[in-house]
């Protein structure tokens, strides 16, 4: 009998034991990320975050659900490094552009490099990041990275060459500022949301940025002619906090790192795929003239721009900064992706 009853007490106790650890799982669900993104949905940054959730939730196989949150609705694009680090978000997509002395190393893709689109320059990008970890990345987790497309100048009048572009007020971010001095532009900082109405009531007469948005921003209805100058790019990044990345079981983290290179080369492939066809539906139903400069003034135009990479290796090298290095990996890197 005694024998018996210690038999049953060990199979009531392990009935209990599972019956107390199989609510607990369940109660528990899949583990519930929140990702912030700064620009509207339809755009390229939050497409590649709406791909990316869709297929960590896939290979988890439902472990990891995420939380999409576009068009700045949980972080601004200013705040969000410091968002992500402060636990606001989870995971989130920066510009590294919107911080350009926090991400010296990084930025570099953004000098005039001819970098000749984004599949190229994203993983171009992300061999750069994972080469020389940069200090700015430290508090957290880097999930991938990837680039625009290559600028472009769309504008309300015909500018064909650079006596057209004296002095015409163009909006650009970042960088682009010393680019269009170079050029003989004058440069005017704003938001991409306020720049249909400067268009309009002529403020600007342009803007320089990648073409897709002539059509994810309709900007083709209100610039009628784009001036082929193909440079630069703007580097992104999608980081997480590194709390939260800690917390991952092993597998999730595996699915994470394995995505990185992927998700940059998939996004750097939608992009330039975008492109082409946001600029097709502005020839064709806006009627949007493109304008080619020849060799010999596309190498005029490129000359102007040596100074900006020759002044940023200068100025960076002098506070240690391997600043030569890091041009030469650029070149290097991309001229392997371009099969050269």
């Amino acid at each position: 009998m005694k024998k018996t009853g210690f038999v049953l007490a060990g199979i009531f106790l392990a009935t209990l034991l599972v019956i107390a650890s199989t609510p607990m799982t369940a109660a528990a669900g899949p583990i519930k990320l929140t990702y912030a993104n700064f620009p509207p949905a339809p755009t390229f940054p939050c497409v590649q975050m709406e791909k990316w959730k869709q297929v960590v939730e896939k290979r988890t196989n439902g472990k990891v659900s995420i939380q999409t949150f576009p068009g700045g609705t949980l972080l601004k694009a200013k705040g969000m490094m410091d968002g992500v680090v402060a636990g606001s978000a989870d995971i989130g997509c920066i510009c590294m552009a919107y911080q350009p002395g926090r991400f010296k190393i990084t930025n570099a893709v953004a000098l005039p490099l001819g970098l000749p689109n984004s599949e190229v320059a994203s993983l171009t990008l992300w061999d750069l990041y994972k080469k020389y970890r940069p200090k700015g990345f430290a508090k957290v987790k880097v999930l991938t990275m990837f680039t625009t497309a290559p600028s472009n100048i769309m504008s309300t009048v015909p500018i064909k060459s650079l006596a057209d572009l004296k002095g015409v007020p163009i909006r650009a971010s970042g960088g682009a500022a010393q680019i269009l001095k170079a050029w003989g532009a004058n440069r005017v900082g704003m938001p991409m949301p306020e720049t249909p109405e400067a268009l309009q009531k002529g403020v600007v007469k342009g803007l320089f940025s990648s073409l897709e948005v002539m059509k994810d921003f309709k900007f083709a209805e209100l610039c009628k002619y784009v001036t082929m100058t193909e440079t630069p790019v703007y580097p992104f990044a999608v980081i997480m906090n590194m709390d939260k990345w800690n917390s991952l079981p092993d597998d999730v983290k595996k699915v994470f790192d394995e995505l990185g290179t992927q998700q940059c080369a998939w996004t750097g492939v939608y992009m330039d795929r975008h492109v082409k066809s946001a600029m097709r539906w502005s020839k064709k139903k806006q009627g949007v003239t493109v304008f080619r400069l020849s060799k010999k003034g596309k190498a005029k135009w490129n000359e102007l721009l040596e100074p900006i990479t020759a002044n940023w290796i200068k100025t960076n090298e002098a506070k240690g900064l391997p600043a030569k290095a890091i041009v030469e990996d650029i070149s290097s890197f991309a001229q392997m992706y371009e099969g050269k």
